[in-house]
């Protein structure tokens, strides 16, 4: 079937029929579709851009596995979002600088924002707000649609990154965190109290095969990850801690993977924390403050490397953000045990 544009998109219909029984629906929509690759139609998928009819679909219709298999008399409706711009636009938004000179600017990025366009960002990022601080020389070190970015923190935790500003301090940081020779301490508010109170967590972090959206520690196909923990603080009568957490990897959703393999996941963490049941059984009280925070209790509060022009090691801390000193405080309050 054709297409048609509205909101900002291209809204498009296929219908299975008896030669489609058994295939997979990102393959199904990739032959009606020759215009997107399979890698395309995945990401839509994935991205809940696809309702299927006459069959057993997820709430609201929305399919998100590309691998399910389809059958004859199955639609399916695709939305196709508009292209966005592929270069960043400069934004004035609000940038907490902590260090700022001619070669590297490091921000304490504040919680909410992503750290460069994406699906479901395509603004309002810190790249967006670089550009517009640093203005022109930023643009393309490190690539046109990342500029400056050696490394990134997720959109929901706070604390401190570096960012490039010309070549030079682009490769030279960018060897470091390969290299594993910077330093990078996170505190995380976690549930319960990890024993003992002092270890390492190891174990390779690749896509959780049950959930693509979600990373996990896997046996197969994963990179090594090992991240090394202190309890630094009980709270609550134990139903809650600070924990701190030194990356000697940087994966993705590294600390957050960890610490839930660890049985104590950052609390307000959407992904990693429900499976585990400890909201349940934490209280009321915890459990509350745990939802009021609205995003996963870690912060990056420790951050030093050598300065790419000076060769001299530079070191930058930065204190818990309110919000989540005020989980902390409420947990504090109530002694709620577990």
């Amino acid at each position: 079937m054709g297409g048609d544009r509205r909101r900002n998109g291209t809204h498009h219909g296929i219908a299975a029929g008896p030669g489609d029984a058994g295939k997979r629906l990102d393959r199904l929509i990739a032959e009606r579709l020759p215009a997107l690759s399979r890698s395309r139609v995945k990401a839509l998928i994935q991205a809940g851009n696809v309702t299927g009819h006459g069959a057993q679909t997820a709430t609201g219709g929305t399919i998100t596995d590309p691998s399910r298999r389809v059958k004859p008399g199955q639609s399916f409706a695709i939305f196709v979002p508009d292209s966005s711009p592929a270069i960043p636009q400069p934004q004035a938004l609000p940038l907490a600088i902590v260090y700022e000179d001619q070669d590297l600017i490091v921000i304490d990025k504040q919680a909410g924002m992503a750290a460069h366009p994406a699906p479901g960002n395509p603004d309002m990022t810190l790249v967006n707000a670089l550009l517009a601080h640093c203005g022109d020389t930023l643009s393309g070190i490190g690539g046109v649609k990342r500029p400056g970015i050696v490394h990134r923190l997720d959109k929901d935790t706070s604390g401190l990154m570096v960012a490039a500003k010309n070549d030079a301090a682009h490769a030279a940081l960018s060897k470091q965190f390969a290299a594993r020779t910077i330093e990078r301490l996170y505190r995380a508010v976690v549930w319960g109290v990890p024993s003992p109170a002092q270890g390492e967590i190891s174990g390779a972090i690749g896509r959780d095969p049950l959930n693509r959206k979600r990373m996990a520690v896997v046996a197969r196909g994963g990179k090594k990850a090992l991240t090394r923990y202190r309890v630094a603080r009980r709270l609550g009568n134990g139903v809650a801690s600070i924990v701190e957490c030194r990356l000697a990897t940087g994966r993705t959703h590294q600390v957050r993977v960890h610490l839930a393999e660890l049985g104590h996941p950052v609390m307000g963490d959407p992904v990693y924390a429900g499976r585990h049941g400890r909201k349940a059984r934490a209280g009321e009280a915890a459990s509350a403050a745990a939802e009021k925070l609205g995003r996963q209790a870690l912060h990056a509060s420790i951050l030093g490397f050598v300065h790419p022009k000076t060769g001299k090691h530079i070191h930058f801390t930065s204190d818990l953000p309110n919000d989540i000193n005020v989980l902390i405080s409420s947990l504090d309050k109530n002694q709620t045990g577990v």
